[in-house]
């Protein structure tokens, strides 16, 4: 489930060059917050995908609303304590 989440967040990624020293940017509208630099696009998506994933981590852990991408949602995870 969480697999095809990030999968889905990362077809949805809009990329922009920007002028900086990782001048690739990436960003998911449907996701507050979340975006990456890289100094290659696919850097930039490597990147994006880390921070989608902390990102939900810590939407769930806090239990947040996590918006639904398409038909897909993440709904009822149950956080373990650490």
């Amino acid at each position: 489930m969480l697999t095809e989440y990030i999968e889905e967040a990362l077809k949805r990624a809009r990329y922009e060059i920007i002028d900086d020293e990782e001048p690739y940017y990436g960003e998911i509208c449907e996701l507050k917050g979340v975006w990456a630099t890289g100094k290659t696009l696919e850097q930039c998506r490597e990147n994006l995908r880390e921070v989608i994933e902390g990102w939900l981590i810590v939407s769930i852990k806090k239990g947040l609303p996590i918006p639904k991408l398409g038909d897909l949602a993440v709904e009822d995870v149950k956080t373990i304590p650490i």
